[in-house]
């Protein structure tokens, strides 16, 4: 697979097969993502590669915080709170071509929310990283973290493996730091479902449009 295949068949796949990823397989993940460029060399991300029963006791921290309904603080803010119209029907777009493709109705929040709590199960995938800066970076570092992150992604496919980033493990940082131990002085990026591809499931049929560069590139001569 060339590089072009490879960025063009990456897409976010919520549901995997029941198959394990082995150790060799995420270190080199991993190794290959970390000749990702950053400002000044400083390759600020740190990853945590999470299984087994510390991802369930880590899910279930995720869940219980979801069903709490209380009001968490966020390492920092990742959507606007406030949405331009162009961007806003790209959000709403992308979510309903999402419960069409799981046959979700709109007014039936209970499999909406059911669907959102999978989110923290990492979509089963067997395993979930967890990507954090230290908090004495700056912006910058998450557009480092970012490209590292895309890195990772682009390699998965091309070794035969799905992945998901998922703003929504970022949503209770402090349950991540809880469980994992983590210090305070670490910041909870972004996390990633990673696995097998479940190719038939209904979940993983559809591709959401992108913007032609006609509608976002200015040239100028």
């Amino acid at each position: 697979m060339n590089t072009q295949e490879a960025i063009k068949n990456r897409k976010s796949v919520r549901a995997y097969l029941d198959k394990g990823v082995t150790d060799e397989q995420v270190t080199e993940l991993l190794s290959l993502a970390s000749c990702s460029p950053s400002g000044a060399n400083t390759q600020p991300w740190q990853v945590a590669v999470i299984r087994g029963k510390t991802k369930l006791k880590l899910q279930q921290g995720f869940e219980d915080a979801f069903a709490s309904g209380e009001s968490f603080e966020k390492d920092f803010q990742y959507y606007p709170l406030e949405w331009n119209e162009t961007y806003k029907k790209r959000r709403v777009d992308c979510g309903a071509q999402l419960y069409q493709a799981l046959n979700i109705k709109r007014e039936d929040r209970e499999r909406r929310r059911e669907q959102w709590r999978r989110n923290y199960r990492a979509f089963d995938a067997p395993v979930l990283l967890m990507f954090f800066l230290d908090s004495s970076l700056a912006t910058g570092s998450f557009m480092d973290t970012g490209m590292y992150m895309q890195t990772l992604m682009i390699a998965a496919v091309d070794m035969g493996l799905a992945t998901c980033p998922e703003a929504a493990l970022a949503e209770y940082p402090q349950v991540v730091r809880d469980v994992l131990e983590l210090d305070e002085s670490l910041k909870v990026v972004c996390g990633m479902a990673l696995g097998y591809e479940d190719a038939e499931a209904p979940v993983n049929q559809y591709r959401t449009p992108r913007a032609q560069p006609s509608e976002f590139a200015n040239w100028y001569d």
